[in-house]
């Protein structure tokens, strides 16, 4: 039920000692237990669909067939396990002629090719008498059934969906898939059923896509290595080889683990001597300007993969956040630039005659080869330091946590500090970290690891780029 998209609760009509070499004890519990355990299911829960297998006499069938009529859920599927695999007959008379009644009250009945004589009260031979038998039976009770023909001879294994009342008789051919491991099939595809019809499948729809997933499982079964007999199907085998075995994080926690995974290269840049002269105001004017000119450069190229990013995002939402982003860093850093590096306002020929360093080079080479990659995720990613690391810095600078001389209205690049301490760059900050820690948590675990390099990397390049703001930026009129 579970693989099949359900959740599944047990009510148990019988308990059973055994393995996968053979049942060794089978214990009935009271009937009046059998109905505390339905009714405590019940009472509670929304029943979508029901799915019966064993039912061992009388008593507990007609317990079962009660509640139905109580309750009467939307869809009930019975599994008639009436014969061993050995052929013996596992229901007295009584117990027989209360399952069929019991059987009136389902959608779609599960019958395997002796349980289908038994019920029809006729010898089946072959698939063709199996048809016959299962029109004549569906027509007398009211019910489809699904005719398993597992136990046929021969290299083919059919099932077929028989509904006389809708005039259905559909075939479902498969080659027999060679494995010992199938303790428990039909009690598989029969819950699988259930919940395929409990999601609004169509009868057809829902027999075929329980037939494809058990076939899966049966594909896979013996590389469970369960038991010394008739192992189980593997249930899980095609969602594990899909989906894997790793969990999906939140995005608040792929937040707080790359957050913390940096912390050696956030403590290095607040170390770094240039942020610490910023911080109390001693750092020479000549060498600010020298990181604004870099900065104004890097901030160019910078808009641009902003801009790559709004392109490739796959919502508009992200596509307007990032296209905005790439406005401010032009509209908005680039005049905070301006006003340091020309008072006259002409920023580009300032900047016209700089040479980039290697720090400034290094760290758009890598913004660009994500952008040319054409990897969303990847590229977000790289562009999130930029906000993240200049967003924590500005915020602790105001609050006087790498000195109170930062705090000071006073302090020579105030202007510069508030920008970065600005509640509208914390907000989209947050968009930022939002948009990309929603990506990670959504992808596999290949494409988060790849974002994740991609984020370290660009957090080193903002290390490299503060550690060294290279050749020097001569303000026009200096």
């Amino acid at each position: 039920m579970a693989a099949n998209g359900g959740y599944g609760m047990a009510v148990l009509t019988a308990l059973t000692a055994q393995n996968t070499r053979g049942v060794r004890a089978v214990h009935v519990p009271p009937v009046d237990f059998l109905g505390q355990q339905l009714d405590a299911v019940s009472d509670d829960v929304a029943v979508d669909a029901v799915k019966i297998g064993m039912l061992s006499d009388a008593d507990v069938i007609r317990t079962v067939a009660d509640w139905l009529d109580a309750v009467r859920p939307p869809v009930v599927v019975v599994d008639p396990v009436m014969v061993a695999t050995s052929g013996d007959r596992l229901l007295d008379p009584d117990a027989e002629v209360a399952l069929r009644e019991l059987l009136v009250r389902a959608d779609v009945a599960t019958p395997n090719l002796a349980e289908l004589s038994v019920l029809a009260g006729r010898a089946v031979d072959g698939w063709e008498e199996a048809l016959d038998a299962a029109q004549e039976l569906s027509a007398s009770l009211g019910v489809a059934l699904l005719v398993k023909g597992g136990h046929l001879p021969g290299d083919e294994a059919p099932d077929a969906l028989v509904d006389a009342t809708r005039g259905v008789r559909q075939e479902f051919p498969g080659p027999r898939i060679a494995t010992v491991h199938t303790h428990g099939t039909g009690c598989s595809l029969s819950s699988a059923l259930a919940t395929r019809l409990a999601h609004g499948d169509s009868p057809a729809d829902a027999v075929a896509a329980a037939r494809g997933w058990l076939r899966e499982s049966l594909r896979a079964a013996d590389r469970l290595r369960v038991g010394g007999g008739h192992g189980p199907v593997s249930h899980f085998a095609g969602l594990w080889s899909r989906g894997g075995l790793e969990t999906r994080p939140a995005a608040a926690e792929v937040a707080d683990e790359w957050w913390g995974r940096i912390a050696g290269i956030r403590a290095r840049i607040d170390e770094l001597p240039f942020i610490r002269a910023l911080a109390d105001g001693t750092l020479e004017r000549e060498r600010f300007l020298t990181y604004l000119g870099q900065d104004a450069l890097y901030l160019r190229d910078y808009a641009r993969v902003l801009a790559q990013a709004a392109r490739i995002a796959p919502t508009p939402t992200e596509q307007a956040f990032w296209a905005q982003a790439a406005h401010g860093a032009i509209a908005g850093e680039l005049e905070l630039h301006a006003s340091w590096l020309d008072p006259d306002g002409d920023l580009g020929a300032a900047t016209v005659d700089l040479a980039p360093s290697a720090a400034t080079t290094a760290y758009l080479d890598h913004l660009r080869s994500a952008a040319f990659a054409g990897d969303y995720g990847r590229l977000v990613a790289a562009v999130l330091p930029c906000f993240w690391l200049y967003t924590d810095l500005g915020r602790r600078l105001e609050a006087g946590e790498l000195g109170e001389r930062a705090r000071d209205p006073g302090h020579p690049y105030a202007s510069w500090l508030a920008t970065y301490a600005d509640p509208a760059f914390a907000q989209a900050n947050d968009q930022a970290i939002r948009h990309v820690t929603e990506a990670a948590a959504a992808a596999g675990a290949a494409d988060r690891t790849r974002m994740f390099r991609a984020f370290e990397l660009s957090s080193a390049h903002e290390l490299a780029f503060f550690a060294d703001p290279g050749p020097a930026a001569t303000p026009r009129g200096a």
